[in-house]
Order: structure tokens, then C-alpha cells, then sequence
């Protein structure tokens, strides 16, 4: 399966050119507290580690599929301002026929939060539910960059 996001808009800069690049896209809720006290948190070191090499992308997409009064634009700049976070986050559109948004139902995520690895091409590698380590993630990614399109 391909990677097809659908965003409203970009909350803290522009729309990130992922063509041939790994992809890591951070499904995250501002409220959720796993995604609040580890995963935000480890991304954010991800990222610092990653966007020193070529071919790796870290990508935030908030996908509020509950308390939605609470988690609108204004929030978000909010939170990732406090939550130091410096990678793209796209907000996930909302098509007004179920409470979970686009691309959460489109990538089948049970919850927030959801870590997707894509390779160079587009495809989507693991999806999965809850914060993996580090460790992992950073050696899935250079495994991803490693490999020949």
C-alpha cells in the first residue's frame, strides 16, 4: 500500500517533499498522553538524529478522532511550540462522515500514538500502535535508506 496523506493544512511549515524519501509519519493527538510524554518526546530525537542524513523524512500528522473542540489549529501551534517539536506536522482532514479522520481510516491506525515507515518508493512498510524504541526506529530507517529503489 502506497502512502496517500490527506491534509487540511500544514501547522508549522510547508508541505514536505517525500518523494524518494523514507518516510517515518508520527500519527499523534495533542491530548493523548502517551503521545504527550514519550512519543513527541522521542520523536523529536528522531528527528534531530535523521535530518542530518540524506533520504530520511520524520513526519507529524494530527489525527483527532475524539475531543475535537479542544484540538484545533490554534491548540496545535501551541503544543508544538511547548513540545519543541521542529519536523512538519500536517493536520489530518476531517470529511465530515465519521469522527476518525482521513488518513487515519485510509492507513487503517487503531489510535494515537502510530508510527508508519515508508521506503523510497512510497510503500508503506509497518504500521504500529504505541511507541516503539528508538533504537529501532533509527536502525529501520537507515535499514529503509540502505536499500537500493
Amino acid at each position: 500500500m502506497k502512502l496517500q496523506l490527506s491534509v487540511q493544512k500544514w501547522a508549522n511549515a510547508p508541505e514536505p517533499d517525500l518523494r524518494n524519501q523514507v518516510v517515518l509519519l508520527y500519527a499523534f493527538q495533542m491530548l493523548c498522553p502517551n503521545c504527550v510524554n514519550e512519543a513527541t518526546p522521542m520523536m523529536n530525537r528522531v528527528h534531530e538524529v535523521t535530518r542530518r542524513k540524506d533520504g530520511i523524512q520524520v513526519v507529524g500528522l494530527h489525527t483527532v478522532f475524539e475531543n475535537h473542540a479542544n484540538m484545533g489549529p490554534d491548540a496545535l501551534a501551541g503544543y508544538i511550540a511547548r513540545a519543541g517539536v521542529s519536523f512538519p506536522v500536517g493536520i489530518d482532514r476531517h470529511d465530515g462522515g465519521d469522527d476518525a479522520p482521513v488518513t487515519m481510516r485510509r492507513l487503517n491506525l487503531m489510535g494515537t500514538p502510530s508510527i508508519v515507515t515508508v521506503d523510497r518508493g512510497g510503500t508503506i512498510r509497518e504500521k504500529q500502535f504505541g511507541t516503539p524504541t528508538e533504537e529501532w526506529l533509527l536502525r529501520r530507517a537507515d535499514g529503509l535508506a540502505a536499500e537500493v529503489a
